[in-house]
């Protein structure tokens, strides 16, 4: 992969320095002919231009040879780094609109799995009937998981076997309770737990069925190691499988390696 990417920008930039040699320098000689030489020069504007070239090529003006091999390579340079960045985007867009464009009810039907996670809810505790700090841990847990691996999408709202409960009692949880107030409050916790740098890579949108309610956070994969500090402890999640564990110190050093290098 790395041997991609090193030809991939070793090519920009020999086509940047081949464009500075044969298209940059002909055209800034065309400008000085026209502006310096045309009146009192013998010879034609092409001819100008094509002695000019020859003489680079040939070594006798090496120094304007060297200058233009570098202009055009900084362009090329510059060029792939601003390809790369309109690629990452594009993909990244192309990615979220197939997510998006996935059947909700089908997704449930299809159950959990290595890149779909259902959580029943995300502050509200159903067995105890109240409110429970420790549930937003599980579903911190679960994003941090994500962004390590693959990616992946988590539904909030909806039991383990595909039941939709709805987000209503965890609406009440909220100064805001509503949709925009839930979506405030898992990018509140992931910036506070996990990094501000971090939301880039966090999509929430929501579904209903039946009247009810859920959220849908699609995580993209991280562009670093993503920690998340449990019991005075930074720990490196990964979703392996159907589900999300903490790897030791060995086996995150030896993923961080392989995964970022």
């Amino acid at each position: 992969m790395k041997n991609a990417y090193y030809i991939y920008y070793l090519s920009y930039i020999l086509v940047g320095s081949l464009v500075g040699l044969f298209v940059l320098q002909p055209i800034n000689d065309m400008v000085i002919y026209h502006l310096y030489e045309a009146k009192t020069s013998a010879l034609t504007s092409w001819q100008f231009i094509f002695d000019n070239l020859l003489s680079s090529l040939t070594g006798q003006k090496w120094r304007r040879a060297v200058y233009y091999i570098v202009v055009g390579g900084l362009i090329g340079t510059g060029a792939s780094f601003l390809s790369t960045i309109i690629m990452k985007k594009l993909n990244k867009i192309n990615s979220l609109n197939e997510e998006l464009s996935k059947d909700i009810e089908l997704i449930i039907s299809q159950g959990e799995g290595s890149n779909i996670e259902f959580k029943s809810s995300f502050r509200w505790d159903i067995k105890e009937q109240r409110a429970n700090k420790i549930l937003e841990a599980v579903v911190l847990k679960t994003i941090a998981g994500f962004l390590n691996s693959d990616g992946g999408s988590l539904l909030i709202g909806v039991t383990d076997d595909g039941v939709v409960l709805g987000l209503d009692a965890d609406y009440t949880l909220l100064k805001r309770g509503d949709r925009d107030g839930f979506e405030q409050a898992i990018i509140t916790i992931v910036a506070s737990h996990l990094g501000t740098d971090l939301c880039q890579f966090i999509h929430v949108i929501f579904h209903a069925i039946d009247n009810k309610e859920m959220c849908r956070i699609i995580i993209k994969p991280s562009s670093r190691p993503v920690y998340l500090t449990q019991k005075g402890s930074p720990q490196l999640f990964l979703r392996t499988g159907g589900g999300t564990r903490d790897l030791n110190i060995k086996e995150a050093a030896e993923y961080i390696k392989g995964q970022w290098g």
